[in-house]
């Protein structure tokens, strides 16, 4: 991953140890190439893909950037190709200055000082796959990727509610981050800073058209060939390889790729010996099926404790979503192979409405369809009458009844692991006092009232755009192939198969309860049909069954549980009941809450080793 940082001040002269200082924060990158202005004001740092030039007959402009940007404007695109994607954002923020992010394509971030006016400019692609993080001072900005970066010069006081939201979602939604005093850009969000005021913009918003119609035909041509077109601007030539699964998002992408690259694909599989969480045997179809030059590796336990301590290191906030590790030992595997670019499949299933829970909430809504009046004075009060319990029909009916009531999107939330155990018996009381439990449920809600779609499995893709993709999946990856040191790209996420979904039949994409209608049909003949008709899986990981077995992993992470009950966070109490339950129950699910508070303390550990909440 290409890394920015930076800082602009309006008051204070930059001295060469600020410049040390910034130099030093991209230190976990390779190749870092810090630049500075002679007015001494300001600084910026980017490396590997990203670069740092003066530009302009009067070198007014400091500008840098992260990933692969593309452009709108034809002359712009043919501009980068010939003198470099500096000379095309420096031409481009000339002749649009804030309107930039408008008229870019392709996944990055970019970071733009302008020296004449000092002012600043920041901006994130659509999804947020390079992500930007800033904080505000009296009279400056200070700029990063990565949080770490930002805290080499100034410290920040923890925010204990986004400690109480990872452990409610198992990440720290954004735009809030793990401290109080810094914020995330969101996706599609862009940032001014000039004469001491901050703006941030929403560019752009995905706004699904959900009354388009066309033939079949030719809604195939045109998605087979935004995804080619996905996959062809994602290689651009580098040295590739991708991840597979053994899913329709991967497998389809490994075919691709051995389309536009004129040779075999070169793809890599992740392995589990346990019993209901291997999927090796779809990669194997798909890389038969294709062609590919595939590779596989079968990750063990051992594998697991040795890199549980490097990934709690290399996330700059706690981060709780496990299948982090086979895809860190995948990118990993590929880097030793030689490949310095993965493609990822992540972004099919948001796009194209590929999650179980669509079709689960699909059914749950013909419930609030019916009268309101039926409901409440008919249904509800009959199933609410003693001794139904013990039919199970109607125990099937009342339990059905009493989820499919809530309104949407707390619905989705009825399994939710802390509400399951119970937030008082989980958190300590000393730590809950700083916190609001309804502050989960109030963002969710936020999200998803704020969708410009009116169709039930829109709104839902448009709040997985932000809580799955890019609050969740995007960063493991993307984080597991920094640790790696390979790059990473995501075809699924290219504007135009971005495009091409927000204006798909909203019953094309979950026509009843089959998911992904349109996408499996427009690729059947392309697909093996055993990866079409296959349940989702992808790389979960075993963690609660090797935790109730292998020693190496217990002393870990109930060591770590023990540590966090000292540090305040959760009553020593759970503690104890949740290692009881992986010894005597069902290890997969109790596993998961082990997982997400050991990653926690892991991170304290090894970001704030001695707070105490």
């Amino acid at each position: 991953m290409a890394g920015i940082c930076g800082w602009l001040e309006l008051t204070a002269k930059s001295s060469q140890s600020d410049i040390e200082t910034m130099a030093a924060a991209l230190a976990r990158f390779d190749e870092a190439r810090p630049q500075t202005t002679s007015k001494s004001w300001c600084g910026l740092a980017a490396a590997e893909l990203g670069v740092v030039q003066h530009l302009g007959e009067d070198g007014s402009l400091l500008i840098a950037f992260s990933g692969v940007p593309r452009f709108a404007n034809s002359e712009l695109n043919e501009l980068s190709r010939a003198r470099g994607y500096v000379a095309a954002l420096a031409t481009g923020y000339r002749r649009w200055q804030g309107n930039l992010a408008n008229h870019m394509l392709g996944q990055h971030s970019i970071a733009i000082v302008d020296q004449n006016d000092q002012s600043l400019f920041l901006a994130v692609d659509r999804f947020a796959t390079h992500p930007l993080s800033y904080a505000m001072g009296s009279s400056a900005i200070r700029f990063a990727s990565n949080l770490d970066s930002l805290r080499v010069s100034q410290e920040f006081t923890l925010n204990p509610q986004s400690i109480f939201n990872y452990i409610y979602f198992h990440v720290i939604p954004g735009p809030e981050t793990v401290y109080r005093d810094v914020r995330r850009l969101l996706a599609g969000e862009c940032l001014t800073y000039k004469n001491g005021q901050t703006t941030v913009n929403r560019y752009w918003q995905p706004e699904f058209i959900e009354n388009q119609s066309a033939p079949f035909e030719e809604l195939k041509h045109d998605f087979l060939g935004a995804l080619r077109d996905g996959v062809k601007n994602a290689a651009d030539g580098q040295n590739c390889g991708a991840f597979l699964s053994g899913g329709t998002d991967s497998s389809t992408i490994a075919g691709l790729l051995g389309q536009v690259s004129g040779a075999p694909a070169r793809t890599y599989s992740i392995g589990f010996e346990a019993a209901g969480y291997d999927e090796m045997e779809y990669a194997r179809i798909a890389a038969k099926h294709f062609k590919t030059d595939h590779h596989e590796y079968y990750v063990t336990p051992a594998d697991v404790a040795e890199a549980i301590p490097k990934i709690a290191q290399v996330y700059d906030q706690p981060f709780g979503n496990s299948s982090a590790v086979p895809t860190y030992f995948c990118a990993r595997f590929a880097k030793q192979d030689g490949i310095d670019l993965l493609l990822g499949g992540d972004g099919g299933d948001e796009l194209y409405g590929g999650n179980e829970r669509y079709a689960k909430q699909h059914i749950f809504e013909h419930y609030q369809r019916m009268p309101r009046l039926i409901r409440g004075a008919l249904i509800e009060p009959a199933l609410g009458l003693p001794g139904l319990d013990s039919i199970m029909p109607l125990r099937k009916a009342k339990s059905y009844v009493e989820q499919a009531k809530l309104p949407m999107p707390a619905r989705m939330e009825t399994y939710n692991l802390l509400d399951r155990f119970g937030v008082t018996n989980v958190l300590a009381p000393e730590f809950l006092a700083d916190v609001s439990t309804a502050a989960p449920l109030q963002h969710l809600t936020k999200v998803y009232s704020e969708a410009h779609a009116h169709t039930l499995i829109n709104r839902m893709l448009a709040l997985d755009f932000k809580l799955t993709l890019s609050d969740n999946d995007l960063p493991k990856v993307s984080r597991m192939c920094e640790l790696a040191k390979v790059n990473v790209a995501y075809p699924m996420l290219d504007d135009g198969v971005l495009d091409f979904s927000l204006r798909l039949a909203p019953n094309l994409k979950l026509k009843g309860t089959k998911l992904r209608y349109f996408f499996k049909e427009a690729l059947r003949g392309f697909l093996p049909d055993a990866i079409i008709t296959k349940t989702k899986h992808g790389f979960g990981l075993p963690f609660g069954p090797w935790l109730r077995d292998y020693p190496p992993l217990q002393q870990l992470a109930y060591g770590s549980l023990e540590q966090l009950g000292d540090r305040g966070v959760i009553r020593k109490e759970f503690t104890r009941e949740l290692i009881t339950a992986v010894r005597s129950g069902n290890a997969g699910y109790y596993g998961t809450m082990v997982w997400v508070l050991m990653m926690l303390d892991l991170w304290f550990t090894n970001h704030r080793p001695t707070h105490k909440i």
